[in-house]
Formats: structure tokens, C-alpha cells, sequence
């Protein structure tokens, strides 16, 4: 068919990481690109319920208290209990920043946006709100996830919170249950106890955020632990009771959980029950997500899906690469250039936790022979110094060759400390000896890479 049959090159649905790096991603090769969201603002989940707000609050949160904390502080006389309104008080600015900026992102770029739910009415055309009508050659699904609500789970109870409506919690609970121990839950719990409140940790499975290497996932349970977290491995929901002073959770075991509220963060569920994907012979699995292939087609060709609605790994980093990814295969560059298996896991805990590369776990079962090398934070000047020396930096690497094979960390700014070892992963001097003849600033916590790099050096013989 010629353009005129077209209305746009590519149509993104959803304005989330994922939607704005495919829209920005193809607009910049020539396309005509369209977008639609059907929220009132841009920027879907990300900045409006999950990222943004959550890691707002966090930060807020973790400064706070440490304030609070500060021996001077006591020395003075200063106690204070800050109340949710006043911890959540500046993530509203912090999203209409965010807004505003990513609006002028695609007003530069001549990308319109257009309001309203998009849904297909055949391959090709979608309508708007059961109105307008626009046909696109190819078109991107980055419609994001919500958290999954079981049926027997009553959400519409004040007491009863989702990982989207626990932001606007009114008043702070003496005690909180939080079932699920994923990502969420553990970045949940350890918000919680910062603010001194009684947490409930149900897992599901028999350990904490099994993907992680084992090391990590020991120091991360040792240390909510230590921080008052009661931690219930290998649990069950039988059934939850909401009443006016709290909840009562029980669990298939036989126990008893009551707490003032609880927090449901056991899976998240696509958004993709309103997109009249049966119009187009396009099924989601059962947890409302679309399957894709490694360009991030489905099986429709012409329609691609990125971010939260294809599953795993859920993070708004991965989100913006798979759309960048989408953006370059429909502009011809089949091939692509971008490492989208090459995603870190960042991981909002206090202290955060952050990897890149294989586990110890994986290494071991592929019979590669490798070696560790390890840094405590508590031997860092800097550590010492800002007072965070809790954590550690390990090193994976090949005993023959010295390549950097993994990299995991446990504290402070782990996140961002992570992203030294992915640039040598992926540099043509990517071994060990980078760390060891490289000259870092002193003090600091990327230091942490010499010292971790001299200790594997030291296991070797």
C-alpha cells in the first residue's frame, strides 16, 4: 500500500519508557510516528505509579530518617515523626517535572499525542475511544502492567493496598503485612522499617529474590533481619480479612498474621484486556501478557510489544531499550546495535542491590572455571566516612583468561557503582586487570573495584 493509504509509519501505544523509545527511536530515522495514552498525562506507570513515586518516596524516606538519626540531631533534642503527607510531598513536583519534560520530547519531534483508549479494530486501523479512526503501517504495544488483583482479595477495603495505592496512604501504620517478596515487596519492606514500622514479609518461595546471586540474596535477608523484618518463607495465601482496626492474613500453614494494613505484591498483571487484540488474533497468556520473539515482534509482524506487558524483567530500563530495540527493526536495521540482554538489575533496598552478568549459581553449572574477588564496604574510607558501610562489591571472573564474567553489589548506591563493571564487561579490555592497573579517586566507593580486583588476583596460583 502507498503512505497515503497510512496515517503514520508507526503508531505507539502508551507513553511509558518503552512507548517513548520506540516513538522517539523512529522518528528520528524518518518516520511518521503517532502515539496514543489514554491517561491524562504522559509518562504511564513509570512516572505516575511505580518508578518515579516510589523511589521519590524512598529517597525522602532514607534522608529523612538518617537525619533523625544523626547523634547531633539527638545531642539537640530534635525528635520529630514526619507523616506520610509530609514524606510524600514532593513527588508530585518531582512527576510534573518528569511530565513536562518527556511532553517536549515529542513536541520537538512533531510526534502527536493523542488522548484516549486505543483499541484495534483490524491489522491495521485502531480507533480511539470507539471513535477516531487511524491505520498504521506498524504499530508498538507499550501499554504497561498493573498489579494482579486476585478475585477473592477484597482491594476495594481501606486497609487492603496495592504497589499503586500504598503511595497514597493517608496515615502510617504501626504494622504492615506485605505478601509477595519479589522486587516490590522487599523494596516495600525495607521502606516501611526505615520509618520504624512492624513488617510482615510472606514469601511465597523459599528464598528472597531468587535470581540474585546467592551471596547477595544471604547479606539482603541478613540484613532486613536485622533491621526488625519478620521474614516467612515457602507461605500461601488461604484467605484475607479486612476489619475496621486491621487485617488478618491466613495462611494455607495455619498462621495468623494481623497487622494495622497489607500490602498485595504477588505479580502484576498487562494491560491488554481493552485493546481488542481479538480483532487482530493476538491471545495474552493467562497473566495478560503478550508473547514476543527477539525483536520484540509477536506473532503479527507488524506489531511489536515492549516494557511490562511482555513479563520479565519488568524494569523501566529494559522498557526503554526493548523500545529502542522495536524502533530500529522497523526502520530496517534488523540487526540492532543495542545489548538488550546486557540489562542490570537495580533493586531499590536500603541499601540498594545491583548485578550485571552471571551468578556464582550459573557459573558453577556450566562448569566455568572461575575465581571472586570481594570488597566490604565497611573497609572503604568513603563508606566510613558518609557512615554506609554496609554492603559488599564481588567480582566474577575467569581464572584463565581474567574476563570479567559478573558483578554484584550490596549498598549504598549500588546502582549506580554497578555500571563501572558493565562498561568494562563490554569493553575490548574487558578483564580483571583493568581494575588493578586503573587509578581510582580516593576516596570513594568505586574504589571498592580496585580493592575487590586485587583480593581475586590474590586467590589465584
Amino acid at each position: 500500500m502507498s503512505n497515503e493509504d497510512f496515517d503514520f509509519d508507526l503508531f505507539v501505544i502508551g507513553t511509558g519508557p518503552g512507548g517513548e523509545g520506540a516513538a522517539m527511536q523512529a522518528c528520528k530515522g524518518g518516520l511518521r510516528v503517532g502515539v496514543a495514552e489514554r491517561y491524562r498525562q504522559i509518562g504511564g506507570g513509570c512516572t505516575h505509579w511505580g518508578t518515579i513515586p516510589s523511589k521519590a518516596l524512598r529517597y525522602t524516606i532514607t534522608s529523612t530518617m538518617n537525619v533523625l538519626k544523626n547523634p547531633v540531631f539527638r545531642e539537640l533534642g530534635i525528635h520529630a515523626s514526619p507523616t506520610m503527607e509530609q514524606l510524600r510531598r514532593g513527588t508530585e513536583a518531582i512527576i510534573g517535572k518528569q511530565v513536562s519534560m518527556r511532553q517536549s520530547f515529542y513536541d520537538r519531534n512533531n510526534v502527536p499525542i493523542i488522548s484516549g483508549q486505543a483499541r484495534f479494530v483490524d491489522e491495521n486501523t485502531i480507533s480511539i475511544d470507539e471513535g477516531e479512526r487511524i491505520r498504521s503501517r506498524s504499530f508498538v504495544i507499550a501499554t504497561g502492567a498493573r498489579p494482579y488483583h486476585p478475585s477473592d482479595v477484597d482491594f476495594a477495603h481501606p486497609r487492603i493496598f496495592d504497589s499503586d495505592t500504598i503511595l497514597q496512604l493517608e496515615e502510617k501504620p504501626s504494622s504492615i503485612t506485605i505478601y509477595g517478596a519479589g522486587v516490590v515487596g522487599v523494596e516495600y519492606a525495607s521502606m516501611f522499617r526505615n520509618l520504624g514500622i512492624k513488617v510482615n514479609l510472606v514469601n511465597t518461595r523459599s528464598s528472597l529474590l531468587e535470581f540474585l546471586d546467592d551471596e547477595i540474596v544471604d547479606a539482603l535477608s541478613y540484613h532486613l533481619r536485622d533491621q526488625g523484618v519478620v521474614i516467612r518463607h515457602n507461605e500461601s495465601v488461604d484467605r484475607i480479612e479486612g476489619h475496621d482496626d486491621g487485617v488478618v492474613l491466613h495462611l494455607k500453614s495455619g498462621k495468623q498474621l494481623k497487622t494495622d494494613i497489607l500490602l498485595w505484591a504477588n505479580g502484576r498483571t498487562g494491560n491488554t484486556d481493552d485493546l481488542g487484540l481479538e480483532n487482530v488474533g493476538l491471545e495474552p497468556n493467562g497473566r495478560g501478557q503478550l508473547e514476543v520473539d527477539e525483536k520484540f515482534q509477536t506473532a503479527k509482524s507488524h506489531i511489536y510489544a515492549v516494557g511490562d506487558v511482555i513479563g520479565y524483567p519488568s524494569l523501566a530500563s529494559a522498557a526503554y531499550t526493548q523500545g529502542r530495540a522495536a524502533g530500529m527493526h522497523i526502520l530496517g536495521r534488523k540487526d540492532g546495535n543495542l545489548r538488550i540482554n546486557d540489562i542490570p538489575t537495580g533493586i531499590y533496598t536500603s541499601p540498594e542491590i545491583s548485578s550485571v552478568g552471571k551468578t556464582e549459581r550459573e557459573l558453577t553449572a556450566a562448569c566455568v572455571p572461575y575465581e571472586v574477588g570481594q570488597s566490604q564496604f565497611k573497609s572503604l574510607a568513603r563508606a566510613q566516612i558518609i557512615g554506609a558501610t554496609v554492603g559488599m562489591l564481588k567480582i566474577l571472573f575467569h581464572r584463565d583468561t581474567l574476563e570479567v564474567l559478573g558483578v554484584h553489589c550490596f549498598g549504598a548506591n549500588a546502582s549506580e557503582i554497578i555500571h563501572i563493571g558493565q562498561s568494562v564487561m563490554n569493553s575490548k579490555c574487558h578483564n580483571l586487570e583493568y581494575f588493578t592497573e586503573t587509578t581510582f579517586n580516593y576516596p570513594t566507593m568505586a574504589e571498592a573495584y580496585r580493592v575487590a580486583a586485587l583480593n581475586g588476583m590474590n586467590r589465584l596460583f
